[in-house]
């Protein structure tokens, strides 16, 4: 194999490894601090579950900002995730050369860079 198709086969393991990561941060959110906003919306929840107005949901939210902005930082991180799957399909370039830097660092630093035993495993290949 050259030295370019290692590249990309570490690029490839790197940006699987970066979607994995955010979708275990999204599942520790949700079972953390989705729960605990979920449990402190409970009583607006029951009411909304009742009688369900956009005005219930617009006062229960922002009367419990906490959980409100608890929910949002789920969303929103769980947003971010589905769009950094989306690019499963093909990298745009820009975030392709962003991994290409990201392996070459990680190369450069060797087996003691944290992330190496996962990016360049089976390769050989470590750029001076």
């Amino acid at each position: 194999m050259t030295n370019d198709q290692n590249l990309q086969i570490e690029v490839q393991r790197l940006h699987k490894l970066t979607v994995y990561g955010r979708w275990l941060t999204v599942i520790l959110l949700w079972i953390s601090v989705g729960s605990l906003s979920i449990w402190g919306l409970r009583g607006e929840i029951a009411l909304w579950l009742e009688h369900f107005t956009w005005a219930a949901v617009r006062y229960g939210l922002y009367f419990h900002r906490w959980p409100a902005l608890g929910l949002v930082l789920c969303l929103g991180m769980t947003l971010v995730a589905l769009r950094q799957s989306r690019n499963v399909r093909g990298l745009q370039e820009r975030e392709k050369q962003g991994l290409e830097q990201q392996v070459r660092r990680i190369r450069q630093q060797g087996p003691s860079h944290p992330l190496w035993k996962w990016v360049c495993k089976g390769s050989s290949s470590v750029d001076s």
